[in-house]
This record gives C-alpha cells, structure tokens and sequence, in this order.
C-alpha cells in the first residue's frame, strides 16, 4: 500500500545506515549549546523544524540532500530537542537572530534555508531581516499567516499553568518512543494532527519524532507564533521561495500557502495530495527531489510543477 502511493519512506530509509554520532555537536550561539546535525560539504542547506520538533524531523532529508553535493545542517532550536533554552525571552525575531547567529558560527556562508511550520516562520523572518544570508528559501506548511488571528490570551494563561503537568507527559511519551511506535494505532494516535497517515509511517521513523517532544520552550514557542505578524512584511523577502504543502494539513490551512505565494514577490507553490503538515517525511522521495531541483535552479530558471518532482511517485 506505502509502496504503490507513495506515502512514507520507500524501502530502507538511509538515515538508519548511519552513525549519527559522528554528524552531531554543540555549537555556541548567543550565549547557550545548540545541538547540531551535519552531514555532506558544499553549499549549506539549513533545516529548522517547527513547534514541537527537533532535528529529526528532518532524518529522511538529509542523506538525500548531502548526496546531491550539500552541506545538509538540521538544528534543535533553543528550547527544543537537547538545545538549552535562550537567555532571553522565546519570539519569532528572536529566534530568527538566532538563525543568523548560528550560520555566522558555523561558518555558513550564504544558506538555503528549509523551514516547516514554526521553522518556516522563523525562516521568513531571517529572509526578511537578513537577506544577505538566506539566498533561497522553502516553506513546508510554513505558520505566520492564520496564527495571527488565533491568539487567545485567556487560553494561553491555562496552557501556562497546566505546562509542568505537560512537560511531564511530554517526557514520559519520549522516555517511551520506541514502545510506541511499535503500535500502528498509537503511531495514528500520536500523529493525528499532524500526518495524513501515522499508521503507514515506519515505527523507527515515528519514534524519532516522539523523542523529541517534552521540551521547556513549547509553550513559550505558541505565545511567540501568536504574537508577531509577518503578513505585511512578506513582500520584503527577496529570496527565490518554494512553499510546499501538504493538501490535508489539518494544523495550517491550505488558503496559507496562498497568501505565501501571493505577497511573496519570487515564490510559487507546489500542493501534495493526501498529505498533512510533515510532508518532508510523508511524502520523502517527492520532496527530496522537488527540494533537490530548487537548490540546483540557475537564475531564472524555476521547477517546472508538471515534472516528476512536482506530480510525485
């Protein structure tokens, strides 16, 4: 069935033929550790996951992207996965600086930046304020857009004094991951709101996701993404932009995607059907090879969205 759709990885991921230890370190930024994955040399493509994630989220893009001739950099941003929290307050302008930052420390000249959800927020955000170091940007179900009009400051209140209870759980689930995985019904459980199909993604792939949930920055992450339009200030971004989403994102609507389009000067969007919010790991061979031809792009050149890469398997 995952085979002859197309959903989830195809035959075995490569991620799990590598020793991730020798592509993980610390790096210093803006006064904290942040843990980075780095595999492959060449021109850098930047990863950065979204709310609730980590750099795992991005396991079955970064072999295929050092293949192609990249240096493949995924990040747990401070707060998330095993990066300590920031010094100062969780925002999306932070967080943003913070992108910059961390090219500047490791040594990243001008970057390909891929963001999902959150990330792609956050990646919007480092294109608009520093243009000079994002030269091509990609938009998996990017928030920014919607969020701006779900702020709810009596909600957030309780989210607030309900969070050790949270992180608590969220602990308790990771501590578990590999227990859990292992269930199809859970794996559709844990997933619901965020693949199309949880059950028919690998269990050592979902594992890795839940792994990197219960961190301190979640809560302070939803106060941040509600309270910093964007909107207006996409027409500042000048950076050549793919937005890809998943056409039953059930967490950012799909009317998003077309506002990014829109008030981005240089974008144009590519829609996977029967998929949700992750297509990066629902749909890896179709992304890979999309994502792979937009990096390759010569000036002027742009995916043609009737190709291969852009129909799918």
């Amino acid at each position: 069935m995952t085979e002859a759709s197309g959903y989830g990885p195809q035959g075995r991921s490569k991620w799990l033929d590598i020793d991730w230890r020798e592509h993980l370190r610390w790096v210093h930024v803006e006064g904290t550790w942040a843990n980075v994955a780095e595999i492959g040399s060449g021109p850098t493509v930047l990863f950065v996951h979204g709310l609730g994630g980590s750099w795992q989220n991005w396991l079955e893009n970064l072999p295929d992207v050092a293949e192609a001739g990249y240096r493949a950099v995924a990040v747990d941003l401070p707060g998330f996965g095993r990066s300590e929290m920031p010094r100062e307050k969780i925002s999306i302008s932070g967080y943003g600086r913070w992108v910059d930052a961390l090219c500047e420390a490791i040594d990243a000249a001008p970057v390909a930046l891929v963001g999902n959800s959150m990330g792609g927020f956050i990646g919007a955000e480092a294109a608009i304020r520093f243009p000079a170091r994002v030269e091509r940007l990609v938009l998996v179900s990017a928030a920014g857009i919607s969020v701006e009009e779900q702020r709810n400051d009596r909600a957030m209140a309780a989210l607030y004094r309900t969070e050790r209870v949270g992180m608590m759980v969220g602990t308790w689930a990771a501590a578990r991951s590999d227990r859990f995985a292992r269930r199809p019904g859970l794996r559709r459980a844990l997933l619901r709101y965020v693949a199309a199909h949880g059950d028919r993604l690998p269990a050592a792939l979902v594992a890795e996701q839940i792994r990197g949930t219960g961190t301190p920055g979640f809560l302070p992450a939803v106060d941040a993404l509600t309270s910093y339009p964007i909107r207006d200030r996409l027409s500042e971004i000048a950076a050549p932009t793919l937005v890809v989403w998943g056409a039953d994102d059930k967490l950012v609507p799909l009317r998003d995607a077309d506002v990014f389009e829109e008030l981005i000067p240089d974008a144009r969007k590519v829609v996977f059907d029967d998929t949700g919010h992750v297509a990066m790991f629902e749909r890896p061979v179709r992304f890979n090879r999309l994502l792979c031809d937009f990096l390759a792009e010569k000036p002027g050149e742009e995916v043609d969205e009737t190709s291969e890469a852009a129909v799918g398997d």
